[in-house]
């Protein structure tokens, strides 16, 4: 996941964009599949060998490898977000803790018990570009973080069942927050979902808060990374100096993404891991 902070957050985007994320033909479908597919099998190791004693340059060196061998590039390596900011300098994110999205991978912090851990991919095959995220708890936490790490992982799957043509991007924040927020949790207003496909990030920005019916229309064949950001605290966030994104309070946050196409009466989960 990777936007401008504070960036495309209108949900009033024009057809002449929301046109880029539109998939054109059968061969392009199928090619973005086989991108997500590649990604959540590379996620999927990743997520196993993320283990108390390891580091994050650990896990982006294992999946520079992965990337390899899945005959892709990383999406996310040297991609500048915007305008004056440094290029990200791995192939994946890792976040700790209260960092939200964004954590460049290091070695300085070897992972305990008690770490939760994002791991968030770009992958790009056959110029089809594919987004995901799923976090990990390590050893022993407590009841409320285990909470925290579950309503997420709900949320997505919430969201990802308004993700039907006719619908609109209002009804994708709303379906994250009335849940996260009923659950005790909050929502960082300023970081959301976007467009994907050809390209990091494309319009709409897709924000994780939202009232039904409002906002950009879904119109079938939308490629789509879908992503709530869930925090313990306020949700009120910061941007360090690395260009991550952590929570101001310093509690917890957990993430979980998938890139999906946009359908008639259900999206495909293109990142599911099958």
């Amino acid at each position: 996941m990777f936007l401008p902070y504070s960036a495309s957050c209108g949900t009033d985007s024009g057809s002449a964009v929301l046109s880029k994320m539109i998939i054109q033909n059968d061969q392009e479908l199928q090619d973005l599949k086989m991108s997500g597919q590649k990604l959540a099998r590379i996620l999927a190791i990743l997520a196993r060998e993320c283990r108390i004693g390891g580091t994050g340059l650990d896990l982006d060196r294992r999946a520079r490898e992965l990337m390899k061998q899945e005959g892709g590039q990383p999406a996310f390596l040297h991609y500048r977000p915007a305008p004056g900011l440094k290029p990200f300098p791995a192939a994946i994110c890792v976040s700790l803790n209260d960092t939200v999205v964004h954590g460049v991978p290091e070695k300085e912090h070897v992972f305990r018990s008690g770490d939760i851990v994002t791991i968030d991919g770009g992958f790009v095959w056959r110029g089809m570009y594919t987004d995901a995220a799923l976090t990990v708890v390590l050893g022993s936490v407590s009841r409320q973080a285990r909470k925290l790490v579950s309503v997420t992982r709900e949320a997505l799957e919430r969201a990802l069942k308004v993700c039907v043509a006719g619908n609109a991007v209002g009804d994708i924040g709303f379906a994250v927050s009335s849940f996260v927020y009923r659950e005790g949790f909050s929502v960082p207003e300023e970081l959301g979902g976007h467009g994907v496909g050809h390209g990091v990030h494309e319009e709409p920005f897709i924000s994780n808060i939202g009232r039904r019916a409002e906002g950009a229309k879904l119109k079938p064949g939308m490629v789509l990374a879908i992503e709530p950001m869930v925090c313990m605290g306020s949700g009120e966030v910061m941007q360090r100096e690395d260009g991550s994104f952590a929570t101001l309070d310093g509690s917890l946050s957990a993430h979980f993404e998938h890139t999906i196409v946009v359908g008639e009466k259900k999206p495909i989960i293109v990142t599911e891991n099958k």
